[in-house]
């Protein structure tokens, strides 16, 4: 069925034919309760479209529209939305095993996935006390929308707690902005970017704003020739947008940023860098298991690779699994959500994540040897390589540690090696 779906250009009455609104997707009722076993075997069908387009998707350096339109047919794009508004209350440990899954079969699809559910956990989280982003949550569950970040800018890179761009006007707001990065900013309904709060606030002063695709323009800037995650059409474009500023997060971005989207963030990137150094580990061991095969039980000379590869992936997942449950802990204690320890903790995910991951797929080839390394062997690992070693510089490893010296100095030290 085909319902008009509305345009959000006015007050009140948009926003009701909003709450109204059903787009081309299936509508989806998650009244009742979604096992684990339903949701996985959900999750399987997406991973095996993912898998059997990932290699266009890396060649072409295309957006992987097939995975993406089957997470929207599953309705894997609402599952962290509680059920009020249509979703189905999903936590971030389903979200990130969701990422994992996808990791392990196309890095792009697992990247986007892990984007997306990012912006949408800063809806959940920050917006409900909004009547325009409770609507919003209600479409995006009916529709399966797709949110794309605009949070990297002009000349400062990765630098998220600046920004150069201000909102202007009162009842309807403009935003111009140079977005020298915006993954698959084409092909999403919707992009929730930073801003400053005015044109006279200061650059760290920022909120966070959602523009849906009929509120913004976007001019391309630069293109993504890259040498992985090809797949996520991280392209640059000059951003010009206009709405209302009811589309304004009510919260402060500082609190979004430190209660949510950080922590959050690093967790569903880490999953999804964990999924490929999964699946590069896989490989090593399907490979080793072939050569000792074949030459009668004698172990390849790259053997002890494997252990190396499998050991950091068991130490990457349990880090993760660790700061799962730390924020799962904090996440209703703002107290404990702005603490330094926990700041730290979860900003030092990202680094120790992206560097075992990476050390997890380089110990994968070498166990494979020239095999891993060819791109035409059935052990190939290039493609997993060439997409891992993004996570080191998305959001620059270097970037976190220097703005962690400070905060660093006031931390304490574990007196017993226990605490």
């Amino acid at each position: 069925m085909n319902i008009h779906t509305a345009t959000i250009a006015g007050a009140s009455k948009d926003l009701r034919l909003l709450e109204a609104a059903r787009g081309g997707q299936r509508a989806v009722n998650f009244a009742e309760t979604t096992d684990t076993a339903e949701l996985r075997a959900r999750v399987d069908k997406v991973a095996a479209v993912a898998a059997a387009h990932a290699k266009a998707v890396d060649a072409g350096s295309r957006f992987p529209h097939e995975a993406i339109g089957a997470a929207r047919a599953e309705a894997l794009m609402s599952i962290g939305v509680p059920r009020e508004f249509g979703g189905e209350g999903a936590g971030v440990a389903e979200i990130a095993d969701v990422c994992y899954s996808l990791g392990r079969v196309c890095a792009s699809t697992a990247m986007i996935y892990a984007m997306h559910q990012t912006k949408v956990a800063c809806l959940v989280r920050h917006g409900r006390a909004s009547s325009w982003h409770r609507l919003l949550l209600r479409r995006l569950c009916a529709e399966q929308m797709l949110l794309a970040s605009s949070t990297t800018e002009g000349q400062s890179g990765g630098d998220l707690r600046n920004s150069a761009a201000a909102v202007d006007g009162e009842q309807r707001i403009t935003l111009d902005r140079q977005a020298t990065v915006i993954s698959y900013g084409e092909q999403a309904d919707g992009i929730v970017t930073t801003a400053r709060r005015a044109a006279e606030a200061a650059s760290s002063d920022q909120v966070l704003i959602v523009f849906l695709k009929e509120n913004y323009t976007l001019e391309r800037l630069n293109g993504w020739d890259a040498f992985g995650m090809r797949g996520t059409c991280s392209e640059g474009f000059k951003l010009v947008a206009s709405g209302l500023r009811e589309q304004i997060l009510p919260a402060s971005y500082e609190k979004i940023h430190g209660h949510t989207m950080m922590p959050f963030a690093h967790i569903a990137w880490s999953s999804a860098w964990a999924g490929i150094a999964a699946a590069a580990a896989e490989r090593a061991r399907a490979f080793v298991r072939k050569a000792a095969h074949r030459s009668g039980g004698t172990l390849p000379p790259g053997a002890d690779h494997l252990t190396r590869s499998t050991a950091t992936l068991r130490t990457l997942r349990g880090l993760i699994a660790t700061a799962i449950r730390r924020f799962e802990a904090a996440s209703a204690d703002p107290a404990a959500l702005e603490s330094v320890d926990f700041q730290t903790g979860m900003n030092l995910l990202k680094v120790n994540a992206s560097e075992l991951a990476v050390s997890t797929v380089l110990s994968a080839m070498q166990a494979c040897g020239l095999s891993g390394y060819r791109n035409d062997s059935e052990f190939s690992v290039g493609r997993h390589l060439r997409d891992i070693l993004s996570s080191p510089i998305m959001i620059s490893n270097d970037r976190i540690l220097a703005n962690m010296a400070s905060p660093s100095l006031l931390a304490s030290i574990p007196t017993s090696l226990c605490d």
